[in-house]
């Protein structure tokens, strides 16, 4: 299974691509953090972040994008970027025809370390040695996107399962 994992931002949005399956090692296939400057148009950094996001689509064909979960924050602005931003990434998969998955930063966090409120420190450690890096990818947006796909790909199956499940009692 290929995951593309988005953690989105106005000023920094992480796209990371992770090729695995339960039980089975993880391959790092692409990462990147796509920056706009803060002094521009918010347009103009929506567009940077809509085509960064179509063309990973494009160039990386995902079985599935896993999106962070934007939660309501303190910083007002903030968590509209993110938010505006997730939209974009759950329209460019849409469009796309990939199927999308969102998850919450403890859900993320839990799978990849086993804490729910670990650290950003300790989510770059646990995606290094899971993806068998030399080191931290960098900045942290980087290292979240992968978490978001290695998210995915151990907790996305067993999640469809059971609402095939639940449907298929329905």
């Amino acid at each position: 299974m290929r995951v593309l994992g988005v953690d989105p931002g106005l000023t920094r949005c992480g796209i990371g691509v992770v090729d695995g399956a339960p039980g089975r090692p993880l391959e790092l296939v692409h990462v990147e953090v796509v920056a706009t400057p803060a002094d521009s148009e918010v347009g103009a950094r929506l567009l940077a972040q809509a085509d960064a996001l179509s063309s990973a689509m494009a160039r990386f064909a995902p079985d599935v994008v896993a999106v962070e979960r934007v939660f309501s924050q303190h910083n007002v602005r903030t968590v509209m970027g993110t938010a505006q931003v997730a939209g974009l990434a759950i329209v460019a998969a849409t469009r796309a025809g990939v199927p999308v998955a969102l998850h919450t930063p403890s859900e993320v966090k839990a799978a990849v370390t086993g804490s729910g409120v670990a650290g950003k420190t300790q989510v770059g450690a646990m995606v290094t040695r899971l993806l068998r890096l030399a080191e931290p990818p960098r900045p942290a947006d980087a290292a979240d996107a992968l978490a978001l796909a290695i998210c995915q790909v151990w907790r996305g199956s067993a999640q469809q399962r059971l609402r095939t499940a639940l449907g298929a009692r329905a």
